[in-house]
């Protein structure tokens, strides 16, 4: 399965390092879609601001809610994240060289968010770059069922894991094999979709 995580233990160390990457590959006339994080100080110290760049070429979409200060409560606008997820979708229906993923979260954990569409890149043949914390590892590891890999933040380690995908690519093209993703999923027709209720959570199916 052609599908990776990145992680850091520097805060913001993960979402920089995908973002230089998707820089490189954007200069190289590849087609990257997805979804970047920027993340912008505010003078209340405990928050900050939280954009949603959406690949290539935007829009940047604010993702959090501000109630104001001394506020605990949760500060991400759903509806706004939904509005990126939906942009991102548009993008990967006219086709792409690459998925990224600022981060499969709570939302994703619940079967929202970006889920679905990784699914779908995946049944694309589409390869995925995604941000996991430990909080939400286990969901993932679970959508996943175990096949990803694991990056480091670092542009050495993400150019090698690209490089590799892409000769793989053509060398399955050359001998008309279909990629691993396409036999996993169902030879990339159908729509990705979360599974139904009780199901073990993260899982999906294709139909």
């Amino acid at each position: 399965m052609d599908i990776a995580t990145v992680s850091s233990p520097d805060r913001g160390a993960a979402h920089r390092a995908l973002a230089a990457f998707a820089a490189r590959l954007i200069d190289q006339r590849l087609r990257v879609v997805g979804a970047l994080q920027i993340s912008t100080a505010t003078a209340d110290a405990r928050h900050c601001d939280m954009d949603m760049s959406v690949l290539p070429d935007g829009p940047v979409i604010r993702i959090n809610q501000n109630l104001g200060p001394g506020s605990r409560g949760c500060r991400l606008d759903v509806g706004a994240l939904e509005t990126a997820v939906a942009a991102t979708e548009a993008a990967l229906a006219g086709g792409a060289d690459l998925l990224i993923v600022n981060k499969f979260g709570k939302l994703e954990a619940e079967g929202r968010g970006f889920r679905a569409l990784i699914a779908e890149a995946l049944c694309r043949n589409v390869p995925v770059l995604v941000v996991v914390n430990g909080l939400n590892r286990y969901a993932f590891e679970a959508f996943v069922d175990g096949g990803s890999i694991d990056l480091p933040a670092d542009p050495h380690a993400l150019d090698r894991w690209f490089a590799a995908l892409r000769r793989a690519q053509r060398v399955s093209a050359a001998q008309d094999l279909p990629p691993a993703s396409a036999k996993r999923f169902g030879g990339g027709r159908g729509k990705a979709k979360p599974g139904t209720a009780g199901a073990v959570p993260g899982h999906f199916r294709v139909v």
